[in-house]
């Protein structure tokens, strides 16, 4: 009788893997975003140390996704990228005017 070794992994393992991975990654996105808002709304506090955890942790993912070439080929993603960005630093400067 041949018995055949067990796989430890397989894909079906690693893609379940990968799905926690993602699940904890936004849980705590979302748990540090929330603790900012908490801070700034209730206590008057600066939050910038949590959101700049929130920014690094989506600009690391970015950054190996493209390193390792895995960003679906977009035409103009760069300019498309860059309106974001400026239109979201425009609207932060808005609020922080008001805000203020």
């Amino acid at each position: 009788m041949m018995t055949h070794p067990s796989v430890e992994r397989d894909e079906r393992t690693i893609a379940i893997e990968y799905a926690g991975t993602q699940l904890a990654y936004n849980v705590l996105t979302f748990a540090l975003l929330i603790d900012a808002m908490y801070r700034s709304f209730f206590r008057n506090e600066a939050a910038w140390d949590l959101l700049a955890l929130v920014i690094a942790g989506g600009a690391i993912i970015v950054l190996y996704q493209v390193r390792h070439k895995a960003v679906p080929q977009v035409r103009g993603l760069g300019k498309v990228l860059a309106a974001v960005a400026f239109l979201a630093a425009i609207i932060g400067f808005v609020v922080a005017l008001v805000w203020s």
